[in-house]
């Protein structure tokens, strides 16, 4: 089965995608009050004893991907989980998160949107995405389609590769830097389906075989938390490709590799990987067995 989400966004149009992403809300929004006035509310005490017994550490650099409706009703939101979040890594750890302003295609972003506003435009990945971004001493990275949000003492090195590169998962981005640091990947209530960024390392790492990039290369403007305008190019993802993903089948091998390990974090199924090691796998099964997002399943 493809990727749901981006079969959705390539057979809808953006409008339409909107007002269903915006009634799906509100239901959840019923059902976390709901679950409220039950009584069942989430601490960051209990977070930050829920983080520590999946294996986050002092020290560690966490790159997260969340969906705060499926963890239940938090004590005061969003910075109930940062907060947990930071006090687990501690002052050396480095904490990550993406900030795409991006809901939909990246074709369809980029061909109405040639200005990124680094300290202005919000993150379209979820309320704690853009509650973090917000945050006293954050730093985010200079990218169109993918920038990443940081703060820890690696905040600037894990950030500062990201500008001025052609497509968004090169070595120099946050995404193949975390790797560096033997970081680590946590999925909360979400899935390599909808937040399989890091799989697109393996494409810009290798001469990657497929088209996964749309041919034309765009002119685009990125404005600096100084306000000075710079003019970049960008590539985008092929919307022929990116209906063709099967992100979720390639967690049976990560989890026979023992790249990652299924996690709850209050009441989200989540998902906590080795960056490095997802990215190691990847390499080795893309040359030795041809596997990819794409081809999960080669010998079929």
């Amino acid at each position: 089965m493809s990727d749901f989400r981006s079969i959705v966004k390539a057979i809808f149009p953006s409008s339409l995608f909107e007002f269903y992403r915006t009634q799906k809300k509100k239901k959840r929004n019923v059902k976390l009050l709901s679950q409220k006035e039950k009584g069942h509310v989430f601490t960051k005490e209990f977070l930050v004893k829920n983080l520590q017994t999946i294996g986050i550490e002092k020290g560690d650099s966490l790159l997260v991907h969340s969906s705060l409706s499926k963890m239940g009703y938090l004590e005061n939101g969003p910075d109930t989980l940062i907060d947990a979040m930071l006090e687990v890594i501690g002052t050396d750890g480095n904490l990550l998160m993406p900030s795409s302003p991006n809901a939909l295609l990246q074709l369809d972003y980029i061909r109405n949107n040639q200005l990124f506003d680094v300290q202005n435009s919000p993150s379209k990945l979820g309320a704690i995405t853009e509650v973090f971004r917000k945050r006293k001493g954050v730093l985010r990275s200079l990218n169109v389609t993918e920038p990443v949000c940081a703060l820890g003492p690696n905040a600037l090195y894990l950030t500062e590769g990201h500008f001025d590169e052609l497509t968004p998962y090169t070595k120099k981005s946050p995404f193949y830097r975390l790797t560096e640091k033997n970081g680590k990947i946590l999925y909360i209530g979400v899935t390599l389906a909808n937040a399989g960024t890091s799989l697109h390392l393996l494409e810009d790492a290798v001469n990657f075989k497929y088209p996964v990039y749309f041919p034309e290369v765009f002119d685009v403007k990125i404005k600096d938390a100084t306000g000075i305008i710079h003019e970049v190019k960008t590539k985008v993802h092929n919307p022929e490709f990116s209906r063709k993903r099967k992100c979720d089948e390639l967690i049976p091998l990560f989890l026979k590799e023992q790249v990652c390990s299924k996690v709850k974090i209050a009441n989200a199924d989540s998902y906590l990987f080795d960056s490095k090691k997802m990215f190691d796998s990847m390499l080795k099964n893309y040359q030795e067995k041809g596997i990819t997002m794409y081809t999960p399943n080669p010998s079929n």
